[in-house]
């Protein structure tokens, strides 16, 4: 089975910048974006059956990844917004 990566900078690439001034200065980004990527990690674990889980239990931290996805890229937006607005 092919598993798909989810990694914040594969997705968006053209905010690889902002990704990061948000991880350094902004405490709850960094929080949102720490725990997508455990989550994530877990969610990779359960699907090569190293951690045993239920399809619905797969299938919960999947909706919980994109709540958190969701989000952190409202975080994102507004931080790319408010700087473009500058330049």
């Amino acid at each position: 089975m092919t598993i798909e990566h989810h990694d914040f900078y594969l997705e968006f690439p053209e905010y690889k910048d902002d990704i990061h001034a948000l991880k350094t200065s902004d405490a709850h980004f960094r929080r949102l974006y720490d725990e997508y990527n455990d989550l994530t990690k877990h969610i990779v674990n359960m699907e090569n059956e190293i951690i045993p889980a239920t399809t619905v239990e797969e299938e919960n931290a999947k909706l919980q990844r994109v709540v958190l996805k969701d989000q952190w890229y409202k975080i994102l937006k507004k931080h790319v917004d408010a700087n473009s607005v500058k330049a």
